[in-house]
């Protein structure tokens, strides 16, 4: 399976900002698609290409919102932290789901894990992978959970 993080982007994030679509960015940290790739407690750093040019990247762990497996989709979501300048969840603990624009409460975690196929290219010129498999009750896109 190819791993792949749903990140969502701050100030504090280091990622090329033109493959950034609606504050999130999707990243495949495969081996074959990664260079260098160290997973810490508090950040994951790797360099990668993109379009063909390598690019450092530090992603901060609060900041990943899935992990998931690109050939099915199943993996883990995460909770996120709330941002402090309170971008990410308004103060009565909701937040605005990203692919229907609904209210939603900040635990939910509801997720727009891929960008769409044209958005970005991995190393080999192949698009994005397809969004996860959706519910076929609310619309949303569905992680399952794995042991």
């Amino acid at each position: 399976m190819t791993p792949y993080v749903a990140v969502r982007v701050d100030d504090s994030v280091r990622v090329p900002r033109e493959y950034v679509k609606d504050g999130e960015i999707v990243l495949n940290i495969s081996m074959d698609a990664t260079n260098a790739l160290q997973i810490g407690n508090e950040y994951i750093e790797f360099k990668a290409r993109f379009a063909g040019v390598g690019r450092d990247i530090l992603v901060p762990i609060r900041q990943v919102m899935a992990i998931y497996a690109r050939e099915n989709g199943q993996g883990m979501a995460f909770p996120l932290e709330s941002a402090p300048d309170g971008e990410a969840h308004e103060e009565n603990g909701t937040g605005s789901d990203s692919v229907s624009g609904e209210t939603v409460p900040a635990a939910g975690a509801i997720l727009s894990l891929a960008p769409d196929a044209d958005a970005v290219q991995d190393e080999e010129g192949d698009p994005e992978p397809p969004r996860p498999p959706v519910s076929p009750v609310s619309g949303r896109p569905a992680l399952k959970r794995v042991k």
